[in-house]
């Protein structure tokens, strides 16, 4: 009789154990079966009316029973608190107010270098990157600028320290280097740009600075003379700066073509009437251009007078200055926030 009992005891827990679903709900359980005027804390009290031998026998398996009990509430217990708390964890208040992320900005630099690659690629030209330190050889002998050369003396650059043996090393000058480099492995026709960092012992000043960014042009082939360049760089900065662009070649000297130029566009704020900007001078002065020395394409293997080509450099950030009126060339390496967050 008391065996029968304690085992219905034991099965009805089980089922009424399945049917919580909150800690209110288990404490009332917990009552009902260990409470003070519960069934099974009656029965054990009436174990003393037994018989010793079977008062042994059924008080073992009543405080077996006892603890089974316990571990079943207690397990039931651990598992409402994990819920709760995944339940806290998920919960979502709509009334809060929601976080903010923060979008990242593109430097001026990288507006206008993306910029430029999207043009010149849809003119057909090859996007051609390089080493930002540079061999001797590449950044100045390959360029017809050797040792003794008076040009060098214009772009003193940053020298590492020499290693016996060892060709010297150098942060480069200007991204010609890489035309150089390019040359050497590839065969006319061609037409590349090479954007990237250089470096030159600069005094710094609001034009000026020790690091900045150029972009050079390069096209050789066959009978290229200089009605191509002033066609190619006319369309450029047309559609670089969205209006029609007019550009000016004036006669100078760089050791690395021949015939050399100054390159001028017109006024980009006037369009070419006179307005502070340009000193009422109509243009604005830009960079050097001019038709490859033939020395260069001897350097890198080519015969002499076998091609022709032209070439030019300009600095990503004079362009980033005129389209976006930026007054200080130090701003773009400064790292201020306010700056960038204005792009």
């Amino acid at each position: 009789m008391f065996i029968e009992k304690i085992e219905k005891i034991k099965e009805q827990i089980s089922q009424d154990i399945l049917k919580i679903k909150d800690n209110q709900a288990l404490f009332e359980l917990e009552k009902k079966y260990l409470g003070r005027k519960s069934e099974f804390v009656g029965f054990l009290k009436n174990l003393k009316n037994l018989a010793p031998e079977e008062r042994k026998q059924i008080g073992e398996l009543a405080n077996k029973t006892k603890l089974e009990i316990l571990n079943i509430i207690n397990g039931k217990k651990a598992d409402l608190s994990k819920t709760g708390s995944d339940m806290e964890k998920e919960r979502i208040d709509v009334t809060i107010p929601g976080k903010k992320r923060s979008v990242g900005h593109l430097n001026p630099i990288s507006i206008v270098r993306r910029d430029i690659e999207d043009i010149f690629t849809g003119m057909g030209f090859e996007i051609v990157d390089g080493p930002e330190i540079e061999t001797e050889f590449y950044n100045f002998d390959a360029l017809n600028m050797p040792a003794d050369h008076p040009a060098r003396e214009m772009q003193d650059t940053f020298w590492l320290k020499d290693k016996k043996g060892e060709e010297n090393l150098a942060m480069r000058s200007q991204t010609s280097a890489v035309q150089a480099k390019y040359m050497e492995k590839h065969k006319p026709p061609l037409r590349i740009i090479v954007p990237g960092k250089c470096f030159r012992r600069e005094a710094t000043d609001t034009t000026h600075d020790h690091t900045f960014y150029q972009f050079e042009a390069l096209v050789a082939g066959e009978n290229i003379n200089v009605g191509h360049l002033k066609q190619v760089a006319q369309d450029f900065f047309s559609q670089f700066f969205q209006k029609e662009i007019k550009v000016r070649l004036r006669p100078s000297y760089f050791p690395f073509t021949e015939p050399s130029f100054e390159f001028d566009i017109t006024c980009t704020v006037c369009g070419g009437v006179g307005c502070r900007a340009c000193k009422y001078n109509k243009w604005l002065e830009l960079g050097g251009a001019g038709m490859v020395n033939q020395s260069v394409f001897e350097a890198v293997g080519y015969k002499r007078n076998q091609y022709t080509g032209f070439a030019w450099g300009f600095g990503l950030e004079r362009l980033a200055m005129m389209k976006y009126k930026i007054d200080d060339v130090r701003l773009f390496h400064s790292g201020d926030l306010r700056f960038i967050r204005q792009f």
